[in-house]
């Protein structure tokens, strides 16, 4: 089993929150795609080392070669990071970016699945898959980020997260490298926060912290 890049206390794990847990979130989950690596390198190298949920990350990736996406992000980041294996469990602190040709869905418990399904949007990973399965486990606890990419993946899976309560922040589209996804989850009319690239870390650190609301 691949271990994260930097070692990291396991920390709170998903499942019943006690009384005294007054954290507003236990999730954020990335979309990306062309122009999504630099963006990426951007937002995550913008998050403290003590980040307090786990990160998962679908970025479209060239399904005919292996990736080293969570070395370059890893290197890059305070944050540990790894690519998904079928079975784990998230932890606070840890990104975990979905492989090439495999849909990444996580569990209400914060288990991790990989798939084979048909592709969706004509891509495997994709954003809608993994945002569909956040918005069924987490709903309100969850923020999801759309960046930079072409075409509208990611756009259905946010609007799904909005749904059940959660939050849904998108790169602003005019700043972007290439507006398709974050444009698309704007039009959709259920994004929380547009920001630039160099607001969205602090962005998303006040909603998991408390300090910064919708």
């Amino acid at each position: 089993m691949e271990r994260p890049s930097r070692t990291r206390a396991a920390g709170r794990q998903p499942g019943p929150r006690g009384p005294e847990e007054t954290r507003p979130f236990d999730l954020v989950a990335f979309g990306a795609s062309a122009g999504g690596i630099k963006a990426l390198i951007s937002v995550l190298g913008g998050l403290p080392a003590e980040f307090p949920v786990p990160v998962l990350v679908v970025q479209h990736l060239d399904p005919r070669h292996d990736t080293i996406i969570a070395v370059i992000l890893g290197r890059r980041s305070e944050l540990a990071a790894k690519l998904a294996e079928p079975g784990d469990l998230v932890r606070p602190g840890v990104v975990y970016f979905a492989p090439p040709d495999r849909h990444l869905r996580i569990s209400a418990r914060g288990v991790l699945a990989l798939s084979e399904e048909s592709h969706v949007n004509y891509v495997r990973p994709a954003v809608d898959v993994l945002f569909e399965s956040v918005a069924d486990g987490y709903g309100e606890r969850a923020v999801v980020c759309v960046l930079s990419g072409t075409g509208a993946d990611g756009a259905r899976g946010a609007a799904l997260v909005k749904e059940q309560g959660g939050t849904v922040v998108a790169e602003d589209p005019e700043t972007a490298a290439f507006a398709g996804m974050p444009g698309a989850v704007v039009r959709a009319g259920v994004v929380d926060f547009v920001r630039p690239l160099n607001e969205i870390a602090g962005v998303l650190v006040g909603l998991v912290n408390g300090t910064v609301s919708r």
